[in-house]
């Protein structure tokens, strides 16, 4: 069988003008194109499905049959491609992100609302989750992509490296160190140190780039909220990343930024290798590309941060 679905338009056409010239014209086809069609579906069917006469065209009994799944036919078909068109041109959708929470809190709603104002047809998803946890639902598809650090064993996702994030003290405003312009490495050792959760990727980068310096750690928590509360507080003092400087922008706090080439966390675009963007997830993705262009540093040009 070799049908397609102009022979059910052709057939559904002619079940309702039941005129061949009238039901042609609805199909932007010539007389004779459309009667081929016509032809070829009787033949395939092996059954006449309309009777003619010279002034008459009816549905024959087989055709009364056939009509009602002809119709179906063609309206899911329809209604499938319309449905498929909406989403290639940005008109439905659902994106899935994996953030981190310091995006997740900081940049990213502002985006999003804007994305959502251009696109209001296009459900957003965030799951806000430390890195490990963003990689781990990109892998199993439930988000389009992660914004993260890259992760360690990359073979299998696409990582594209998004903005550069730098490092800075956030001490009380009466501290010592909020009387500097920039903060030595070694200026931090023997202080009281609010550190984050050695499974967060601030922990990891601080950890490494810092070695050998030992630091004076006080408390280990799991959010930057509580870490800013604990130092304005005067509990201690911590380094963070520009791009969750948002949740530290307190009267009661200093922002220094550290002397430390080596702390950049780069926050990267990572996805599945194997699975292309859909059109919702490729609209997203030119949108983070325009607001921190390529590798940038947080907190300049397109890529300036909230914090």
């Amino acid at each position: 069988m070799n049908l397609s679905v102009k022979h059910l338009r052709a057939f559904v056409a002619l079940a309702t003008y039941r005129n061949f010239t009238r039901a042609a014209r609805a199909c932007h086809l010539s007389q004779s194109a459309f009667s081929a069609l016509v032809r070829t579906l009787e033949e395939q069917a092996g059954s006449r499905l309309f009777e003619r006469t010279t002034r008459h065209v009816e549905l024959s009994a087989d055709g009364l049959r056939f009509e009602e799944t002809a119709r179906r036919l063609l309206g899911d078909f329809e209604a499938a491609f319309e449905d498929l068109r909406d989403h290639a041109e940005r008109r439905k959708g659902r994106v899935s992100i994996a953030a981190l929470p310091s995006l997740a809190g900081g940049d990213l709603p502002p985006l999003m609302a804007a994305f959502r104002q251009r696109y209001p047809g296009i459900a957003l998803e965030l799951f806000d989750q430390l890195a490990d946890g963003c990689i781990e639902l990109v892998r199993r598809g439930r988000a389009d992509f992660a914004l993260a650090p890259a992760p360690a064993q990359d073979t299998d996702l696409r990582v594209e490296p998004l903005v550069h994030d730098t490092f800075h003290l956030v001490c009380p405003a009466d501290h010592p160190l909020a009387r500097k312009r920039r903060v030595q490495p070694q200026a931090l050792a023997g202080l009281p140190f609010i550190q984050l959760s050695r499974t967060s990727s601030v922990r990891q980068h601080l950890d490494a780039a810092l070695h050998p310096l030992r630091l004076n750690s006080v408390m280990e928590v799991e959010h930057l909220a509580t870490v800013a509360a604990l130092v304005e507080a005067g509990l201690g003092i911590s380094a963070v990343p520009s791009l969750a400087l948002f949740q530290f922008r307190r009267e009661g706090l200093a922002i220094r930024p550290l002397q430390m080439p080596s702390l950049v966390r780069d926050i990267c675009l990572v996805r599945l290798k194997d699975r292309s963007d859909s059109a919702a997830a490729a609209a997203m993705i030119d949108c983070l590309r325009e607001h921190y262009g390529s590798g940038r540093p947080a907190g300049s040009g397109k890529g300036r941060s909230r914090g």
